[in-house]
């Protein structure tokens, strides 16, 4: 199992992000070079409580589905979207979103595990852990950037 941690301070509101957070669209535009896109559940606009989303993405060559959850949710301050289905074992990532200093502290704490028992810890060991956090950081930063433009 992999756990990591992305934070981020953002010239911007609590609410603005938490609401970008959670849109389709905005993620689907910080995932741009790996094709991902929403294919069914809540496909365009804001996800909430208890909804879901698959998305269909192209990563290393393949293309993988992953179907997920709101699973829990406080409005403008945390959220958290797990696996229902996919290409992990486990797959739970949690959204925070404080007020800091005239602008918002966005941190990501994602806990994920690989399926293929020792063959899926090597993956994690070797590439997983590495490949995940950057594309947070990707999307994080994207996020950064719609809000403080």
């Amino acid at each position: 199992m992999i756990t990591f941690a992305d934070e981020l301070w953002i010239k911007a509101p609590p609410e603005l992000l938490f609401a970008l957070s959670l849109d389709v669209d905005a993620h689907t535009g910080s995932m741009a070079a790996s094709g991902e896109r929403a294919v069914a559940g809540v496909t365009t606009g804001r996800l909430g409580p208890g909804e879901t989303v698959t998305w269909e993405a192209r990563h290393f060559g393949v293309r993988i589905r992953m179907t997920s959850r709101i699973s829990e949710y406080r409005e403008s301050s945390f959220f958290v979207d797990e696996q229902l289905s996919g290409p992990f074992r486990r797959w739970r990532h949690e959204h925070r979103f404080t007020l800091d200093d005239g602008g918002t502290r966005m941190r990501d704490d994602v806990t994920f595990s690989a399926p293929l028992g020792p063959l899926g810890r090597i993956a994690e060991l070797t590439v997983l852990r590495w490949y995940m956090p950057k594309l947070i950081r990707q999307r994080n930063l994207f996020l950064k950037q719609l809000a403080e433009g």
